[in-house]
């Protein structure tokens, strides 16, 4: 059995100290929405206490599907760096970007170089996306739409360049018969405002039609779901998480996070999803279970 641990979206608080030079472009947005807005329903002592859950359960492996930060400034890469490493060792925790990671120009530069051990494929690739780590029965294919867009647009792009190596790697590991793990910011499946949806999305959902996955996992909403696309042989789950940061009673739900336990064998494998949220009282309890395979 392998357990694979999944959180998302800590837009890990406080905001640091911002200069006003740095209030530019879309940061400007962004600055006041968590000042009179977002802040509000984020908290450090939540995603702490998720964590330490998590971490208790001693899961083989830790997928963070993006958006440590919130405006992209310098530090706020450097906490994320730090809040990764309170997770584990870099060959144990794996990260993408999300759109707040990448919300303005040169931000990937930033979170490269801050995050690089954590997003590291296991062997030295031209190119940063996708990804892959093998590890036990899984591979972990990490890509990333996170893309610098205007004001008020919080959509993202896998990109052609990045889609074709996408499709060269899942055919690749359609061969080894491993169970693929597909860690993905923007979800390619759900309804979610056109502002904010994946803008390749019907050619990321043609190759995993073609070529097929085991699971996808992604964040971006704040919210919990589970949603299919079609695969190879069978339709493929897409699972969200709320954003781990959440507070109890966030609308759009509280802190969680999801625990898979893989087992069986190629044709026949399963996965069990388990969800671990926050309660009123500020202890952290399993909310549901549910088969995926």
């Amino acid at each position: 059995m392998f357990v694979l641990a999944h959180l998302s979206d800590p837009h890990i608080p406080p905001l640091p100290e911002v200069a006003f030079s740095a209030l530019i472009g879309k940061r400007v947005t962004g600055y006041l929405n968590w000042r009179l807005r977002r802040g509000e329903h984020h908290s450090r002592a939540v995603l702490d206490a998720l964590a330490a859950d998590l971490l208790r359960h001693e899961p083989d492996h830790i997928a963070v599907t993006g958006d440590l930060a919130n405006l992209s400034l310098a530090p706020e890469f450097l906490t994320g760096r730090a809040f990764l490493e309170s997770l584990g060792d870099p060959k144990r925790v794996s990260v993408i970007p999300g759109n707040h990671d990448a919300y303005v120009g040169g931000a990937d530069k930033l979170y490269l170089d801050a995050w690089r051990d954590y997003l590291a494929g296991d062997t030295p690739a031209a190119f940063p996306f996708p990804y892959l780590r093998r590890r036990g029965p899984v591979a972990l294919i990490g890509l990333s739409t996170g893309v610098p867009t205007p004001p008020f647009f919080a959509s993202g792009r896998v990109g052609s360049a990045q889609m074709d190596r996408f499709a060269v790697m899942m055919e690749e590991l359609t061969r080894e018969q491993c169970f693929r793990v597909l860690m993905i910011h923007h979800p390619p499946a759900g309804k979610r405002p056109w502002l904010k949806r994946l803008e390749d999305g019907e050619d990321f959902r043609g190759v995993v039609a073609r070529l097929g996955a085991e699971l996808i996992l992604s964040g971006h909403d704040h919210i919990a779901a589970v949603n299919e696309i079609p695969g190879l042989e069978k339709n493929v789950p897409v699972v969200q998480v709320p954003s781990a940061s959440a507070t109890y009673g966030d609308p759009r739900g509280g802190g969680a996070y999801n625990l898979y336990r893989i087992g069986g064998a190629p044709g026949r494998w399963t996965c069990e999803m388990e969800t671990r949220a926050m309660t009123a009282s500020g202890g952290v309890e399993t909310a549901a279970k549910r088969k995926l395979l």
